[in-house]
């Protein structure tokens, strides 16, 4: 991998990360164009978005530490907006844990086309 490899990742995962669109997809997406799919490309794409992560957790951090002790006292608006994050998040969890082998087959596996 090349570092203008690395620095064209990075670039689409900054751009990508807070627009509604996957982030992930289009770095899999790029990785592939760059002949970048081994297990090297893949670990960089894991890196490159747990830095986005990091970061995001960062500029959020104040709001998060809130939400946080909001929680803990019971808050009726920190409640509201835990629980709703949660009711966007199990079922995604749900979905993803059921199919994950094929999601994983389609996303990293070579899909051959069938015969007609």
């Amino acid at each position: 991998m090349t570092l203008l490899h690395a620095l064209l990742l990075g670039v689409l995962e900054g751009l990508t990360e807070f627009l509604p669109v996957s982030s992930t997809g289009h770095l899999i997406l790029l990785g592939e164009w760059l002949g970048q799919n081994g297990e090297a490309g893949k670990t960089l794409d894991i890196v490159i978005q747990l830095g986005a992560v990091i970061a995001v957790v960062v500029y959020y951090r104040a709001r998060l530490r809130a939400l946080l002790a909001g929680l803990l006292r019971r808050e009726p608006e920190d409640v509201r907006l835990a629980t709703a994050l949660l009711i966007g998040f199990v079922p995604a969890a749900v979905v993803g844990l059921a199919l994950h082998k094929a999601i994983k087959a389609r996303l990293f596996g070579r899909v051959r086309s069938r015969p007609r």
